[in-house]
């Protein structure tokens, strides 16, 4: 188990970078940043969400491989973006989300849904796939689309604390 007093000193640390205090004293940076996340989140679910309900059995006549080639790279985009911006809000209040658990819940399920991606892609290949969708693809489309909504409430819900 982690000392939290030695997660706090870390977070403090981060909290007391020059980046840090750059964002937090600036009347517009962290507000642009904060749109960023913003950007990036519906890069990523906008991006993933028309292949997931491809996946559970959507626009069956359309082929997966060129909606992926479409979908993917927009959904990487969004995250690369959400998770650099995401970043550098967290070092301006670190204190604050390290010991939150709606933080660390919410991090937990970026986690999952990278790893349920991951494994998707790492089958056989699933984007030449005919209109039927073994029961696994079904499974990771929905539970991309719950971790991500689950992500995406969270990260809103933090924001009112």
């Amino acid at each position: 188990m982690t000392d939290p007093a030695a997660a706090l000193d870390w977070a403090a640390a981060l909290e007391a970078t020059a980046l840090a205090r750059t964002l937090r004293a600036s009347v517009s940076l962290y507000p642009l940043v904060n749109t960023a996340h913003v950007v990036g989140l519906a890069l990523l679910f906008g991006g993933i969400l028309p292949l997931d309900l491809r996946l559970l059995g959507a626009w069956r006549d359309l082929p997966l491989a060129p909606l992926a080639r479409t979908a993917l790279p927009v959904a990487v985009t969004g995250l690369v973006l959400a998770l650099g911006s995401g970043a550098l809000l967290f070092i301006a209040r670190a204190r604050d989300y390290a010991d939150e658990p709606l933080f660390i819940a919410k991090l937990a399920l970026v986690g999952l849904a990278v790893a349920n991606a991951l494994w998707l892609h790492r089958r056989p290949p699933w984007q030449q796939a005919p209109a039927g969708h073994p029961l696994a693809w079904r499974v990771a489309g929905a539970g991309s689309i719950a971790l991500w909504l689950a992500v995406i409430v969270l990260g809103r819900w933090i924001g009112y604390l």
